[in-house]
């Protein structure tokens, strides 16, 4: 088959990968991440870390409401991180050296106003649409901004 056919046949799996409601991550530049972390950590563990400098983690969610305005964000081979603003929440999946931040994630559920723990989600491929994998998440760890002790704060 040609590279055209080839193209030409990808294209409509694109485009109904694409009605499936994606979740499509949150692209963020690959900037140099100078968190203090351990020394061997990954670029992945070092971004989620600068991210959760002073949260605090609460007790892990099996299911947490979400936003149509508001995207997962993904951190490569480490997790999902989504919210913003005092709380996110992080979601590290049973497989997280699995998640490829090239791939948008697809939301196959019913329930628009939440997502938990057992809902069925899988990635595409950003350009084809195609395929590429199944994620089966965890409890969603909330992460909340500490307040700092300044006078006037209570």
């Amino acid at each position: 088959m040609s590279r055209f056919r080839l193209a030409a046949a990808a294209l409509p799996i694109a485009l109904v990968g694409l009605s499936l409601n994606p979740l499509a991550a949150q692209d963020a530049p690959d900037e140099d991440v100078t968190a203090t972390v351990h020394p061997t950590a990954t670029k992945g563990e070092a971004r989620l870390a600068k991210l959760l400098e002073g949260r605090v983690a609460g007790e892990p969610l099996r299911c947490i409401r979400t936003l149509p305005s508001q995207r997962f964000q993904t951190i490569d081979r480490t997790a999902y991180v989504y919210g913003s603003g005092n709380t996110i929440y992080v979601q590290r999946t049973r497989d997280p050296e699995a998640i490829d931040d090239d791939d948008a994630l697809v939301s196959r559920r019913f329930n628009a106003s939440s997502i938990c723990r057992l809902d069925v989600m899988t990635t595409i491929d950003q350009v084809l649409g195609f395929f590429t994998g199944a994620v089966f998440f965890e409890d969603f760890v909330p992460y909340t901004r500490v307040k700092g002790n300044a006078p006037g704060e209570g």
